[in-house]
């Protein structure tokens, strides 16, 4: 079939679904609810339903109350009997694939359960919507003309009990349709490989010579791939390289940092950039709008939402509310009931809403990865912005950074210590420190108070790390690629001193 007219049958088709959105859209809070229930209903006869009688749950109110917010420890006896071949335990339908995922809070693997309703109504049907708003906001895209670069993880698969796990994109990519294969690039062995450091020179020598027009993956990776293809090509940017290139979908940490970078490397007036939030635990929110950095929480994929106020979080006033009464410009904690088997579980994740009609979100941070030593309650997005301000005004460039507390000893102040790798190194360490401090605190009113004449807070101090001191410290930690991520915030100093140590 001519590739022209598997464009357009490719674009018509996704279009369709357009009419499916406009129903969770007008109706968002009555689908919610009727997903609950039909997800109560089928996992009546699962040890766990029996377990918190969901036979006789009729209501929300009813749900809230029987079944307790769980964390991946809570629900792990029972995944543990699931990975052991045991049927119903918390699903209705056989598990056969778990995504493997150490996030960036500890060491410890979670094993999260993708049943096939996870996989074809959420994970998969979440790339289809992707493209689907992405075709519905640009009339003229010619995006199948070409083949869309992803960068996924580690393809290794690992049986037991005749189950499987691995990273999530192993996972998709192994159970992919045929014609997404057929539009991606690299190949499907290629994108497997384990071997990051192997992978890439493999990845450059296949894509260079496609007709890419579109990036899909991990900004922190994707751009070290990037850089390294021009490299290669000795080219001036990637435009010269695939002059049809026209978006990169993204995911996975906050853009913030990189963009100077990815502008610098994409000189295209209309070049687009669509951010996504999805996870191991399922598929949420996807920007549907051209140059926004609002998401569209995505209402019919099989999960249910609730949301915990930040400011009641892990206390024992904690409170747990559903979608329709969330509020504006407010952190919560990300709560989810899923038809991966997930039951009230806590994703780790913070979102504020921007809009509550349609509900648009934007990703804040971490449950874990915040500073709140001395109640600065410093959260992720708080830092990226303020770097890529900092980075933006004095012309520089950044690879990676985490920030840890300086606890209070004796009479001297707390402060907060960043260590930062550097593409370009400010000629003024001074001055730029002043900034990122400034910044700092007109975007956190609780930062600001505690920096105020130095009251709690001392003023902020920076390391700047040595060339590949984060690449060499997530090799070591054999977290190489796709998927793995820096912690950026901690109320510990353990990453921070890993670090220090490896300068």
């Amino acid at each position: 079939m001519p590739i022209p007219i598997l464009n357009s049958i490719a674009s018509w088709f996704l279009k369709q679904r357009i009419h499916q959105i406009e129903l969770f859209l007008k109706y968002p809070n009555e689908v919610q609810e009727e997903l609950l229930m039909n997800l109560i209903r089928s996992s009546e006869n699962t040890i766990f339903g029996k377990e918190f009688d969901f036979s006789s749950i009729k209501s929300y109110r009813a749900f809230a109350e029987r079944v307790p917010v769980s964390s991946y420890e809570q629900l792990e006896p029972y995944i543990d009997r699931t990975r052991k071949g045991e049927p119903n335990v918390l699903w209705g339908t056989p598990v056969k694939w778990f995504a493997k995922s150490s996030g960036t809070t500890n060491a410890k693997s979670k094993f999260i359960p993708v049943t096939n309703e996870a996989l074809e109504n959420c994970h998969y049907k979440g790339s289809k919507d992707l493209l689907c708003l992405y075709l519905n906001n640009n009339e003229n895209s010619e995006l199948f003309l070409g083949k869309s670069l992803r960068l996924g993880g580690s393809s290794q698969i690992y049986e037991n009990n005749n189950t499987f796990f691995g990273d999530l994109s192993a996972i998709l990519i192994e159970n992919m349709p045929i014609w997404a294969e057929f539009s991606s690039t690299p190949n499907n062995k290629i994108s497997l490989m384990s071997d990051w450091e192997a992978k890439i020179p493999a990845i450059i020598n296949q894509v260079k010579n496609e007709n890419v027009t579109s990036f899909a993956g991990v900004p922190s990776w994707m751009l070290v791939l990037l850089n390294k293809i021009l490299e290669d090509t000795n080219c001036k940017n990637l435009i010269d390289l695939w002059p049809n290139l026209e978006v990169y979908f993204h995911g996975g940490v906050s853009f913030e940092p990189y963009r100077e970078q990815y502008h610098r490397l994409l000189p295209k007036s209309d070049f687009k950039y669509y951010e996504i939030y999805n996870a191991s635990e399922g598929f949420f929110a996807i920007q549907d709008l051209n140059y926004s950095s609002d998401l569209l929480l995505m209402l019919d994929y099989g999960i249910f939402y609730e949301f915990i106020p930040m400011d009641s979080f892990g206390t024992p006033n904690e409170q747990t509310v559903r979608l329709s009464d969330v509020e504006l410009f407010k952190n919560y904690a990300v709560l989810i009931t899923t038809n991966g088997g997930l039951w009230r579980y806590l994703v780790g994740d913070t979102v504020r809403f921007t809009s509550l009609s349609p509900y648009r979100i934007r990703v804040t941070g971490r449950t874990k990865h915040h500073i709140n030593v001395f109640g600065e309650e410093l959260m992720v997005e708080n830092t990226d912005k303020a770097l890529a301000i900092a980075c933006q005004e004095t012309n520089i460039e950044v690879i990676d950074y985490t920030v840890a507390p300086i606890f209070m000893q004796g009479k001297e102040k707390g402060a907060h210590e960043w260590i930062i790798e550097f593409k370009t190194a400010p000629t003024d360490l001074i001055l730029f420190k002043n900034l990122l401090d400034k910044t700092l605190q007109s975007l956190n009113s609780d930062y600001e108070a505690k920096r105020y004449n130095n009251m709690t807070l001392n003023p902020l101090e920076i390391n700047i790390a040595r060339e590949n001191l984060f690449y060499d410290w997530l090799k070591d930690n054999d977290k190489l690629g796709g998927q793995h991520k820096i912690p950026r915030l901690s109320n510990q100093r353990d990453y921070l001193e890993q670090l220090l140590k490896m300068q």
